[in-house]
C-alpha cells in the first residue's frame, strides 16, 4: 500500500500557509530524497481551488491558465503551501502561490482564473478522443535505473509505447492510486496536474540511465475543467543543441481533451 502524497501537519489558517508532510510517495526517479513535480503542482491546484474569490459579487470562476516554476529541487519532509488573489476582479483574477521547504522557497505558481459562461454554441477545435484506458497495456513496473516512489503510486496504462523508459513521443492514461491530501479525495484538476507533469517522461526522449532531462517549469492550459479520475496524455519531446529541450501534451479525460500543457527541460549526461 503507497502512502498519500501528502500528510497534513497544519491546515488552520491557508492565508498564513498549510504545512504537509511530503512522503515517499512524492520521490521522483531522479534522487531518491527529491520529489517528483507532479504531487507539488497537484498541492499547488489545490491552494488556488482553496483560495477565496476576491469579490463577493463575483460569477462561478475557474482555473484556465496556471504556471508553476521550479526554482530548486523540492526535498521530501515539511512544506509550507500559501496562495492569495494578486489580481483582484469580477470576472478575471489572477492568483498567486508558493511552497517553502527547508527554509526556502522551492515553487512559485500563477494562475489565471476566468468566469464561466455559457459557449457551448461556440465551441470549436477539440482534438479526436482517445481510446479508452480499459483497451491500454497496463505498466507493470519501473524501466532499470528509475527510482521507486511517485512512479508507483500512479496506474498508467500506454495507448503508444510500453513504458517510461522507451523513447519517443508517447501516449499513456494515468490515474492516482494515493490520495494528494490525507484524507480528501482528489478533485479531477488536482488529478490531472499531478499526472500530466510526467509528460516529459512518457515523451522520454533519452535514456535516463545516460541523460538528465529535467523541466524547470510547467504551463497548463485548459478549455473546460477536467472530469473524472483518468488523466490522458499524448506527449512529444523536441531536444535542442544547446542543452535545451521543450515537451508539449494535449490533455484528455474519458469525453475528451481538456487542454494543453508544455515544459522547457535542461537536458545534460549523466
Amino acid at each position: 500500500m503507497h502512502e498519500p502524497f501528502y500528510l497534513p501537519l497544519d491546515t488552520s489558517d491557508p492565508e498564513k500557509g498549510e504545512r504537509f508532510h511530503a512522503t515517499f510517495s512524492t520521490t521522483g526517479p531522479w534522487f531518491s530524497d527529491a520529489q517528483h513535480m507532479g504531487p507539488p503542482s497537484a498541492l499547488m491546484m489545490r491552494a488556488f481551488e482553496r483560495c477565496a474569490p476576491s469579490r463577493p459579487d463575483a460569477p462561478p470562476l475557474q482555473l484556465a491558465r496556471m504556471t508553476i516554476e521550479v526554482l530548486g529541487p523540492v526535498p521530501a519532509g515539511e512544506v509550507t503551501v500559501r496562495a492569495s488573489v494578486e489580481r483582484p476582479g469580477r470576472t478575471i483574477e489572477m492568483l498567486a502561490a508558493e511552497m517553502e521547504a527547508g527554509g526556502r522557497t522551492v515553487l512559485r505558481a500563477r494562475a489565471w482564473r476566468l468566469a464561466i459562461t455559457d459557449t457551448t454554441e461556440a465551441a470549436v477545435g477539440e482534438a479526436a478522443p482517445l481510446p479508452g484506458p480499459e483497451g491500454a497495456v497496463l505498466s507493470t513496473g519501473r524501466p532499470e535505473g528509475w527510482l521507486p516512489g511517485y512512479l508507483d503510486a500512479l496506474e498508467w496504462r500506454w495507448l503508444r509505447k510500453g513504458s517510461m523508459g522507451d523513447t519517443g513521443p508517447g501516449t499513456a492514461w494515468a490515474r492516482l492510486r494515493v490520495p494528494v491530501v490525507e484524507g480528501e479525495e482528489p478533485t479531477p484538476l488536482q488529478r490531472l496536474v499531478a499526472a500530466a507533469d510526467s509528460a516529459n517522461g512518457v515523451a522520454a526522449p533519452l535514456d535516463l540511465r545516460e541523460w538528465l532531462f529535467v523541466n524547470t517549469e510547467l504551463t497548463v492550459h485548459l478549455h473546460r475543467p477536467p472530469r473524472g479520475e483518468w488523466a490522458g496524455i499524448d506527449a512529444a519531446t523536441v531536444i535542442g543543441p544547446t542543452g535545451t529541450g521543450t515537451v508539449s501534451a494535449t490533455l484528455f479525460d474519458l469525453d475528451g481533451q481538456v487542454g494543453r500543457i508544455t515544459q522547457e527541460l535542461t537536458v545534460r549526461p549523466r
